[in-house]
């Protein structure tokens, strides 16, 4: 039975309230007098249900699928504005003891390098990121109780928060581990991390164990009950995502919606990001072995209807997209994006060469962060690597408590342009700083308190003296 606010997997993520859910949504998708009213609900800027935000995802009629797009852009930036959130994955090790069918660290592939990196090697990994001008990183590590133990993520945590190489810092620590116990979860919060990020893959339960036919990812309850442990050991900052591709795009899309619904009845505040990855190329996995794969205008539907269906949240894309399906996406509904990311353990300093492959996946963005900065200029996006709210305390319910009230934009826009000014002052080519300040001059007149756009001024200009790190 449906339970949203059950911790039992099987209730939250009911399989007889998806299926029934996809077919109600096929029988109603013509309905325009149900569309319409269910588009004019979102204007209320409160989010959809499930079952609404379903029936959206299965309309075709272009005219109405432009309206949600149009829709989606439109929350976007009430809730966000043009501020994109830079961040790099950062990859530990690849030792991996589960038996994963799609994903290359899978325990029987012996053609992958396995590679784990020493704390010499991360400090030299972070050194390079914060060369680059990233102040936010994913961590990123296989299953493997004994290379990879929780000791080592944490230890691994503290060697990444404490190196300040020239102006660089990095401020957030978002971690992407196996699921793991309350006490874990813990110690991990007690570590300072920012989010905790874990993909369910797919909420098919019987198609999750068959493509985890092996390890401890198999059991399908305790890897989708992990937020709520998470949340139990005091991490109120958690991201959810599916790998679209593994099980048809309608169920997870559902599924994924009814695991944030259960978050916010459950604890009063949903996924502060939910990641939308597309199944891709990697070393022994292909992409034609698995037939649900999504086309680019589905996938674009799915990011505008997630977004107009969890407004509050923060929707991540990596560089498992190209260029061109970014751009597009921005417009829906993204709102973090990865740049001048490596896959590799290690690839930060060291190029692998194709046959030392140890790379979770192919990327298909393979431009520069200087160069990922400037493209999102031209675009009139703020590239920021803002992480005030975290450093500031504004958290779990307090953050989505601003956010959903509006009060959070008197911080992100000036927040925002601190830390582009940080990027451009330190890191940019002199192309991207003259295109960076240009944007700083003009959004500090959008500031609509005087006081704070005299602060801000105050702040910019000693950051132009060399001062760091100022935040609303």
């Amino acid at each position: 039975m449906y339970n949203p606010k059950s911790t039992s997997a099987t209730e939250f993520i009911s399989d007889s309230e998806i299926r029934s859910t996809i077919e109600y949504a096929r029988e109603n998708c013509n309905n325009r007098a149900l569309v319409d009213g269910v588009i004019e609900k979102a204007r209320n800027f409160k989010g959809l249900s499930h079952r609404e935000a379903a029936l959206l995802l299965e309309c075709s009629d272009p005219e109405t699928v432009e309206r949600i797009y149009s829709l989606a852009n439109e929350i976007k930036h009430r809730f966000y504005g043009n501020r994109i959130v830079m961040f790099a994955p950062l990859y530990l090790s690849n030792y991996c003891v589960n038996g994963c069918v799609y994903c290359p660290y899978h325990a029987k592939n012996r053609t992958i390098r396995r590679k784990k990196l020493t704390q010499e090697e991360i400090r030299a990994e972070v050194i390079a990121l914060q060369d680059m001008g990233h102040k936010r990183l994913a961590l990123e590590a296989g299953e493997h109780p004994l290379k990879n133990p929780i000791e080592y993520i944490l230890e691994s945590i503290k060697t990444i928060y404490s190196i300040k190489h020239k102006n660089g810092a990095i401020r957030r620590v978002n971690v992407n581990i196996a699921a793991t116990t309350v006490e874990n979860y813990r110690r991990l919060r007690d570590a300072g991390i920012g989010t905790y990020i874990l993909f369910q893959e797919t909420y098919n339960k019987a198609n999750y164990e068959a493509l985890h036919p092996t390890g401890p990812k198999s059991d399908y309850a305790y890897h989708t009950e992990a937020m709520d442990r998470a949340m139990q050991g005091g991490i109120d900052d958690v991201g959810i995502g599916v790998l679209f591709g593994l099980d048809t795009y309608r169920y997870d899309f559902v599924g994924l919606l009814m695991h944030a619904e259960h978050l916010e009845a459950t604890y009063g505040v949903g996924p502060h990001t939910i990641s939308v990855p597309r199944l891709c190329q990697a070393d022994d996995v292909d992409t034609a072995d698995f037939k649900n794969a999504v086309p680019d205008d589905v996938f674009c539907k799915i990011v505008a209807v997630i977004r107009i269906a969890v407004p509050y949240t923060g929707m991540i894309i990596s560089t498992r997209e190209s260029a061109k399906s970014r751009e597009r996406l921005l417009e829906l509904g993204i709102t973090q994006i990865s740049g001048g990311s490596r896959t590799s353990v290690g690839g930060y300093v060291n190029e692998e060469a194709p046959e030392e492959n140890s790379a979770q996946f192919d990327i298909a963005d393979h431009r520069s962060l200087d160069e990922v900065v400037e493209w999102l200029l031209d675009l009139n996006h703020i590239p920021s690597f803002c992480t005030a709210c975290y450093r500031e305390g504004r958290t779990g319910d307090r953050f989505m408590t601003l956010l959903k009230n509006g009060q959070i934009s008197n911080c992100c826009l000036p927040n925002a342009l601190f830390t582009l000014k940080e990027y451009l002052k330190d890191y940019a080519s002199p192309p991207v700083r003259a295109k960076g300040d240009a944007m700083i001059k003009r959004l500090l007149e959008d500031i609509p308190n005087d006081r704070a756009r005299s602060k801000a001024s105050e702040y910019l200009e000693k950051i132009e003296q060399g001062e760091r790190d100022f935040r609303f």
